[in-house]
Formats: structure tokens, sequence, C-alpha cells
């Protein structure tokens, strides 16, 4: 059993070519509702929106950084973009949902709500280009008339019959199961729904034996191109095809393969499954507005024509990008009449518009029983996504479910859904802190404020009128600012501020004897001569009878003028050396220029004779 498993499982399986003694003893699995599956994604939904709206529920449990929003659970990189938050049309609608007591949507949420206006996000965040006459909150008001309107009609009890969306997630799985004596009875085998028919998927009981009849005879690999002038001959492929095709963003991407495999031969020589593209087109074009997003024809609706250069240039595009694409769907419209299925990725309503119109001549239509979704997330639209995404779509799905974690799970939940008859304590609130404690806070955060600004007349009236000592001790001294600098010589010497470290000895009579939690002296968290050179200063000021000074790690007394004269001498001795470069240069220069002028003054002109000859 081992052997046979691991040769089935060798390679991947591919949905229409499996070993006929899989296909022999295959039967359909009992489908289950509560079975985690991959959720089919709308084709106006972004592929990232599962990972945005996790990441927005983990933000809500978290501390907000200054550069956030906490009402609509939003981080911003500087506080540039955070203003400009504050005043878009997400933040305004999550600020009236949050006053009428009314749920808070995330910003795919909102895109999606927008979409279906057919408006832009970007209603009162447009660029400077562009009219700004125009009242900010356009979409906004369009998007809350319209829910007022729907809840009225709901209060009044009138049925709503305009289109409603399918919700994410329901419906069917998008994986059907099939499972195989040949295999352990814990490994399942998925093929994707969307790879049958509407009439397939009707009978599900019969699927087994259409599995069987959608085998197809792999082909060996040979060109598909006319000898005369290299065309493509789809004509002589008469094995099922499919069409795949992807727009969203100014980008577009089409693709018919057969769903006939064909074996080619890799580079090392091995045969390899390769799948037989009859046609593919790519097209981009610059359609959507920067950092902003939203096309430029749904900015147009929502605030009327912007009549700056990039509006004109994106409106341009779009017409463009719409006339290419329905130009090739008319090219392949004997393929794509020809093919199986039609899957079709388009993100938002103009995108659905260039490929199902209405418009003269049509070949997609809204209603074609062969239209399907990609039933997982897809990436930008490219040649190489389709060719993924078709790869993905007809590759069985080997899943190996842990039986005994299933059950120990199962039990875990029904024994947490028995109700406890003594509920476990909550953990205690941390104590209060004593009035001290909270004066002693204060005291820290206002000293600390000051030192890092080295406002020294300021600290020293702080000191003096809260009859504060040079050494007092920060709270709480278990944090690991106050481990590292307990006092405020100890915070002065470590950002290096000179005048306050002087100002501290000289002025407040500060201990630089006194030690942190790590046994260091102010002195050795200076990071810079200025700053030692203050402690050297202060102990010529101060006397070798004041402190232990030795114990203070401080080394020989320095005065004031000394360590000017010294600062001088440096700064002679620098523009010293400086003169003497420059001057070697210009003496450099100066050579070059008299041989460059000895070699054109001595030249002789060719083919003839020196002047004066």
């Amino acid at each position: 059993m081992s052997k046979v498993n691991e040769e089935l499982l060798k390679k991947p399986l591919y949905v229409f070519d499996l070993p006929p003694e899989l296909l022999i003893n295959l039967h359909l699995k009992q489908q289950s509702v509560s079975e985690p599956h991959i959720s089919e994604v709308p084709p106006s939904l972004p592929n990232d929106a599962a990972h945005i709206e996790t990441e927005s529920q983990d933000f809500r449990d978290s501390s907000a950084p200054s550069t956030s929003c906490l009402l609509c659970n939003a981080r911003f990189s500087d506080l540039q973009e955070q203003r400009r938050h504050v005043k878009s049309d997400w933040h305004s609608y999550n600020l009236k949902q949050k006053l009428r007591g009314h749920k808070l949507v995330t910003d795919v949420e909102f895109d999606k709500l927008v979409d279906d206006l057919d408006e832009s996000l970007s209603g009162s965040d447009s660029s400077d280009t562009e009219d700004d006459d125009e009242p900010k909150d356009s979409t906004l008001t369009t998007l809350l008339k319209k829910q007022a309107r729907i809840g009225q009609l709901e209060s009044e009890g009138v049925e709503d019959f305009s289109p409603k969306k399918r919700k994410r997630g329901s419906g069917k799985p998008p994986l059907i199961w099939f499972s195989t004596p040949l295999l352990p009875s814990n490994t399942s085998l998925g093929v994707y729904r969307a790879v049958f028919t509407t009439d397939e998927q009707e009978h599900e009981a019969d699927l087994v034996d259409v599995l069987r009849k959608k085998q197809l005879t792999p082909s060996a690999s040979r060109s598909l191109t006319d000898a005369s002038n290299g065309v493509p001959l789809p004509s002589v492929m008469t094995s099922p095809q499919v069409f795949m095709c992807m727009i969203g963003g100014g980008h577009f991407a089409g693709m018919i393969v057969s769903l006939a495999p064909k074996y080619g031969k890799k580079s090392t020589g091995a045969n390899e499954r390769q799948a037989t593209v009859i046609a593919h087109k790519t097209f981009h074009r610059y359609t959507t507005r920067r950092k902003q997003g939203g096309a430029q024809s749904s900015n147009d609706s929502a605030k009327g024509a912007a009549h700056s250069a990039g509006a004109s240039i994106r409106r341009y595009n779009e017409a463009a990008l719409e006339s290419e694409i329905r130009a090739l769907l008319t090219e392949w419209k004997d393929l794509i009449d020809k093919s199986q299925l039609i899957f079709v990725r388009a993100t938002g309503s103009s995108n659905r518009r260039t490929l199902f119109g209405p418009y003269e001549g049509q070949v997609l239509r809204q209603n074609d029983r062969r239209n399907r979704g990609f039933p997982f997330s897809t990436r930008r639209a490219t040649q190489a996504e389709l060719m993924r995404s078709f790869i993905e779509l007809t590759r069985v799905k080997v899943e190996v479910v842990d039986e005994a974690a299933i059950a120990a799970a199962a039990a875990a939940e029904a024994a947490s859904a028995i109700p406890k008859p003594d509920s476990t304590p909550s953990k205690p609130s941390p104590p209060k802190p004593s009035k001290e404690e909270e004066e002693a806070i204060l005291h820290t955060t206002q000293l600390q404020a000051l030192i890092r600004r080295s406002k020294v007349p300021a600290l020293l009236s702080y000191l003096t009128s809260n009859s504060l000592p040079a050494d007092f001790r920060f709270h709480p001294p278990s944090s690991q600012a106050n481990h590292h600098a307990p006092t405020p010589l100890h915070l002065a010497a470590s950002i290096n501020s000179p005048p306050v470290v002087l100002a501290l000895l000289t002025k407040a009579d500060a201990n630089p004897t006194t030690l942190n939690a790590e046994n260091k002296t102010p002195f050795t968290l200076a990071g810079d001569r200025a700053t030692r050179d203050a402690f050297r200063v202060a102990r010529s000021e101060l006397g070798e009878e004041k402190w232990d000074w030795a114990a203070s790690s401080i080394p020989s007394p320095l005065t004031k003028q000394e360590a000017q004269e010294r600062d001088r001498r440096e700064k002679q001795e620098a523009e010293k050396v400086e003169a003497e470069r420059r001057k070697a240069e210009e003496e450099k220069l100066r050579k070059m220029d008299e041989m460059s002028g000895r070699d054109v003054g001595g030249g002789k002109t060719k083919g003839g004779k020196a002047l004066g000859a």
C-alpha cells in the first residue's frame, strides 16, 4: 500500500490525465458543509481582503501608535498621511456610523460600498490639479442617501428588488473531495468544482463517471504554427479548451488553453507535462490614480470631469484599453465560443462593463452558463498569473487529515460547551499607585522632558521649586529607560548634553559617583568628547575635595580655558592641513596647464612645415 501511495503521489495529479488505477477505485466522498474549504472570491473583491480583515482585527487588540486612527483601526507611516486620512470619505463615513451606533467598516468594505455606486474612494482626497469646487463629501453623501433609502424601505415593509451581491463564502464549497482505497483513509483528493460544467454539477452523484469521461489522451510536444507565416493554427486543436482572462488596475491578460496535456522534454532530458496555450495576449495602460486608487471614469462620475493633464491621460488610456480588449475578444470570438468554460476576474464595475458591455458585437455575456470566477486569490493580471491559475485549477489537491487532532479538537469543543459550575476567578488588576508614586511619576515625566530638550534654567528652577534633590530617582525604577538612566545626571550623560551635565554638577550639586542598576557612573555613559569634557571642567571648578573623583571614573580636571585652547589648536592644525592640501592641488593643476601649453605651442601641422622654417 505504501509503495502504491508513493508512486501515485510522486508527481502532481492532473484532473484531465489521472492514472487509470486511480480512476477505477475512485469514489465520491461525503461532502460536509462544515468542512473547512477555500471560499470563492468574487471578482469585485480585492485579493488580499482576508489578510486586511485579519490585520485590522489584530490591530484592535494592540496599542495604537501616535500616527494611527483608533476609529478606523489604521496605521500610517507619517503625519501627512494621517491628516489625509482624517479628510477622507472612509474616516467621515465611520464617524457618522459611530454617531448613529452602527457597525464600523474597514477600508475594503468601504471600497465595496463605493464600488456599488460606481464612485471613487478619493472623493475628498483628490490631487491639487483638479477642480476643488465640488463639495467634499459628494461620494459620502450619495452613499449615506442610498443607505437611508434602503433603511426607509425596510422600515415600511417594502421589498427592495435591486440586485443583491452574493455573500462571500456562501453556497457550496469550491472543492469536491474524492477518496480511493489505494490511499490511506485519512487522505482525500480534491477537485475544484469550477472545472465541471453547470449541468454536471447538478448531478453530483455522477461526478466520478463525469471525471472518467473527462480524461484526455496526452499528446507529444509539437509546434502549433503555420510554417509559411508563423500564425497560430488553433483550428487543429480538437481537444476541449477554456478561456481565461483577468483585468484590473489598467492590466489585462487573456489566454485560451487546451485541456489536453502534452509531454515535452526538459533540459535534463526527462519528460514533463506541459500546458498547450493556443493564444494569449496582455495589455497595460496607465488608468488608475497613483496613491489614491479608483479609475478616472469613476472619479469623473462622482465629481465631474477633471481638467488636469494626468486626468486627461488616464481618461484616454481607459478608452484605448477598452477598445483594445474588445477588439481582441472579437478576434478570438470563434475560440471563445468553442471553449467549454470561461474564467473571468474583473475588479470593479467599469472593468466588468469593458468585458460584458453591453456594446455592439459583444462576445462575453453576463448570463453565459460557462462563466466562472477564480475560486482562489489571484494577483496582478499577467500571463504568468494566468498560467499559475490554470495549473492551480487543474491540479488535484491532496489533503491529509489528522483524525486524532480533529477528534481531540471536537472533544475540547464539546467540553468547553458544558458550563462549569465554578468560574475561574479573573486575574487581579494591578494595584493602584499611591499618591506619592503618582507624584514621583509626574516629576519623572517633567524632568526627563526638560533634560531631553536641554532646558537648563527651567530644569534648575523645577528642582528648586519642588524641593527635589539633584540625584532624584526616576519612577518607576522597573522600566527599561529608568534602569539604564535612573537619575538626571545619568540621563543627561547618556543623551550627550554637556550644558545639562555641567549645570547639574556645578549648580545643582549632583553626585557624580551615583551608580545605576548596571553599576555604571554617569561619566561612563557619556558618548562624545564634549560631554566628557563637561565632567572634567566640573571637577576643576568644584575642586578635588568635593567628591571621590576616582570612584566617579572622571579623569584629570580640565579648565574651560584649556578646553578652548585645545579646540582652537586643533582647529588651526586642521586648517593648516587643509591649506597644504589646497596648495598641493593648485601646484599640480599649474604644472598640468604648463605641460598642455607646451604641447600646443610646439606641435606641427600634419603634412606641412613649421612656421618660420
